[in-house]
C-alpha cells in the first residue's frame, strides 16, 4: 500500500510538472519561500543494505539543486532572512534557506565545499552531545548489527522478540519497526535497550558516532565563515515529546548554552530533533520562545508564508529524500501545490 501511494504522488508530481500546472498555482500556493532539509551529503555507497539512505544526497545533487535553486529565480538567503521575509509583504522573487540537520562529519567534508563554491548562505543544527564525543548515533548502530546478523534477538514490553534478519526485505522490515519502537521510548529507555543490543552483537555505537560527527575544530572552521549559521538541536537529540516538561526544557536552553560557550557566538535558531508531529507538541513551541530563539524549524512539509501568517517557532521544511534525484519533482514540491493549503492565522503552529 504506502509503495501503491508513493508511485501515485509520483505520477502526480510528474503530471504536474509536464502540464505546467504548478507554474499556474505557484502564485497561490507558492507561499514567501521554502526552507530545505537536508542531512547527510556523500558519494553514493554500494552497501546493499541502507536503510539510512533516504538522509542522504550526493555532492554532485546539491551542486545541481543551487544551480537549480538559482535559475529558478529563488533568492538564497540566511535564516535570519528567511524570518524576515515571513512577517513582512512577499518580495517579487521567493527565497529559499538551505539547513542541514544532525552535524554530520560530512556537511563539513563534502557539503561545504559545494556551498563555499556557490557562496550560499546555510545553516547546520547541532546536537552538543555529538562534537563532545559523547552523542549515541543508535540509528547507525541499529544499521551496523542488522547488516551483519541473520537474525536479531531482544526484549519488548517485557517478552522476547526475534526477527529473521537473513534477506534484504527482513532487514528492512527489521530496521523499520526497531527504529519506530525506539523512537517511541524515553531517552534512558532507548540508550538501555540500545546499549543491550550493541554489547551482545558486538557494536560500537561509541565510534560510529564520532567517526559520523563534526568536532568542535569542524564547527569553529564552519563558524568563521559569515555565510554560515550554527542553529541548536538540543543537546542529545532527544525526541522533545518523550521527555517530561523539565527534562524538554533543559535540552533546549542547554543546548543552546553550550554551543554558544563553544563557538563564542549567539545561537538563536534551533531545530526540533526529527521534527514530525510526533516529536514535539506545542508547549514545545512555548518552551523554544522562552528559550529566546528566534525560530525552530520541524520537518513538517511546507512553504512559509509571508505577513506573519507561519509561526516562526513551527516553521516548515521540505525535506530531500536522497534515495530521487529528480529535479522536476523538486521542482514541483518547492510550488507548494502538494502540501494541505493552510488557512492563514497568526495562531499557525503546525
Amino acid at each position: 500500500m504506502t509503495s501503491d501511494i508513493g508511485i501515485l504522488r509520483r505520477l502526480r508530481m510528474e503530471l504536474a510538472y509536464f502540464s505546467g500546472y504548478f507554474r499556474l498555482k505557484q502564485h497561490e500556493t507558492g507561499g514567501a519561500g521554502v526552507i530545505l532539509r537536508f542531512e547527510r551529503v556523500r558519494p553514493r555507497d554500494s552497501r546493499p543494505f541502507q536503510p539510512n539512505q533516504w538522509r542522504e544526497v550526493t555532492p554532485q545533487f546539491l551542486d545541481r539543486a543551487i544551480h537549480a535553486l538559482k535559475r529558478w529565480n529563488f533568492d538564497l538567503v540566511t535564516m535570519d532572512e528567511a524570518c524576515r521575509r515571513a512577517v513582512t509583504l512577499p518580495k517579487a522573487n521567493r527565497f529559499a534557506s538551505l539547513t542541514f540537520d544532525g552535524g554530520c562529519k560530512d556537511v563539513v567534508t563534502d557539503a561545504y565545499p559545494v556551498l563555499s563554491k556557490h557562496r550560499v548562505p546555510f545553516i547546520v543544527y547541532l546536537p552538543t552531545a555529538f562534537p563532545d564525543g559523547i552523542g549515541e548515533a543508535w540509528w547507525l548502530a541499529l544499521e551496523a548489527m542488522i547488516a551483519r546478523e541473520e537474525r536479531i534477538v531482544l526484549v519488548i514490553d517485557r517478552k522476547e522478540r526475534r526477527f529473521a534478519t537473513g534477506s534484504a526485505q527482513d532487514k528492512h522490515a527489521t530496521f523499520e519497526f526497531l527504529a519506530n519502537w525506539l523512537r517511541t521510548l524515553p531517552p534512558q529507555d532507548l540508550s538501555f535497550a540500545i546499549h543491550d543490543l550493541c554489547t551482545r552483537y558486538s557494536v560500537d555505537m561509541a565510534a560510529l558516532s564520532r567517526e559520523d560527527s563534526m568536532n568542535w575544530d569542524d564547527l569553529a572552521r564552519l563558524a568563521a565563515d559569515p555565510l554560515v549559521t550554527i542553529g541548536s538541536a538540543t543537546v542529545n537529540y532527544a525526541a522533545l515529546s518523550n521527555l517530561k516538561a523539565a527534562d524538554a526544557q533543559r535540552e533546549m536552553t542547554m543546548g543552546k548554552a553550550v554551543a554558544e560557550t563553544a563557538l563564542r557566538r549567539a545561537v538563536t535558531h534551533f531545530a526540533y530533533p526529527f521534527g514530525d508531529r510526533q516529536s514535539w507538541r506545542r508547549e514545545h513551541v512555548v518552551m523554544g520562545q522562552e528559550a529566546g530563539f528566534a525560530s525552530a524549524v520541524s520537518t513538517i512539509p511546507g512553504v512559509v508564508q509571508p505577513k506573519g501568517f507561519t509561526n516562526l517557532h513551527a516553521l516548515p521544511r521540505i525535506a530531500w529524500d536522497g534515495r530521487q534525484r529528480s529535479l522536476r519533482m523538486m521542482r514541483v514540491m518547492l510550488s507548494g501545490i502538494m502540501f494541505p493549503a493552510v488557512r492563514p492565522t497568526r495562531d499557525n503552529w503546525v
